[in-house]
Parts: C-alpha cells; structure tokens; sequence
C-alpha cells in the first residue's frame, strides 16, 4: 500500500531545488561559520575503509586572485590562448568563496577510487547543505585540477587529487530548473 511508505518530502525539495549556479553577489561574504558547518555536513559521506581522505581549502578574498594566476599559468603551460588564460585570471573572482575539495592520496589502486567516491560523495552532501543555508553553488573541475602549483595552494600534494572546485555564494536570481530523465533501472528477482 503506497500510504504506508515514509514521508520523503523535505529531502525530495531540497535535492529537486539545489541548482548549479554562478549567479551571485560576490561581494556578500558567506560567513566563516556557515562554511565550517558546510564542510562538516561533507565529511559524513560514506567512506567505506574510514580512510577520511577528505580535504579543504578556502579560497576567499585576494587568495582567490592567487588561484587564478596559478590556473592561468597553468593554461599557459599547455598552450591556452592569451583569452583563455585572461578568463582563469579573473573567474575565480565571481563568488566570494572557492572550496578546493581534494583526495589524500592512497597507494593501493582500489582503496584511491574509493576515497576517490567519498569525496564526490562529501561534495553532495555539501551542495545540498549550501542550498538549504539559501546558498547558490557550483561544482567546478578542469584539466588543471591535477597542477602541482594549484594543489600545493590547497596543501595537498603531488600525489593527492583535487576532486573539486566549489564556488559558493548568495543567489542574485533564479536559475531555472534542468529536466531529469526517469532513471534507468533494472530489477533482478
């Protein structure tokens, strides 16, 4: 009988409402505390050997300036065009706080896919925690997430992994919603 399965409603709104959305104010700061509590709601994704690999760095006024010329000579390393490495310069700047989501590295193969997934785990539950604080958030990755001298910013190594980029601020407006297709599954009996 479909009455007698659990209420899902508040957890159904907060996961349907959470958008990826650059449109902020980036001069409204987001408070210390509320990032603090954000990255703790991360660390209680799964981890399936309790390695926690998780780790954070906040980028927030001129450090944000200090990524993008780390990005920005990055690109120039790889042969990005003047524009291209012109826009990493200045990106960072379009939200008052950057999180930089990193991996601690692990030797054994399968144990770093694992860490690997609980930190992408971490970063959702971050995300849902952001949308329902009324911040609008976006979940940013590129080539240069595996640059020495960007992950040295974050104080993770050369053998650590930079697994996102998060851009967290107050919404100027609505982004609207992306349709979802039905989910593909199979029932094995």
């Amino acid at each position: 009988m479909i009455d007698d399965l659990p209420d899902l409603g508040g957890i159904e709104r907060l996961v349907v409402s959470r958008r990826t959305s650059l449109r902020v104010d980036p001069d409204r700061e987001v408070p210390a505390d509320l990032v603090d509590r954000l990255l703790r709601l991360a660390v209680w994704a799964p981890n399936h050997k309790k390695t926690f690999p998780w780790r954070f760095a906040v980028v927030e006024g001129e450090g944000r300036r200090r990524l993008g010329e780390l990005i920005a000579a990055y690109e120039a390393k790889i042969g990005a065009s003047p524009e291209r490495q012109d826009k990493a310069r200045t990106k960072y700047m379009r939200a008052p706080t950057v999180l930089l989501v990193g991996a601690t590295h692990h030797p054994d193969p399968v144990r770093r896919i694992e860490d690997r997934d609980a930190v992408a785990a971490g970063v959702q539950n971050l995300l849902l925690g952001a949308t329902a604080a009324g911040l609008a958030s976006h979940w940013a990755t590129g080539t240069w997430m595996d640059d020495d001298d960007v992950k040295a910013l974050a104080d993770l190594g050369p053998d650590d992994e930079l697994i996102a980029l998060v851009y967290l601020g107050w919404p100027i407006g609505d982004t609207p919603m992306v349709p979802r297709p039905e989910p593909a599954v199979v029932h094995v009996s």
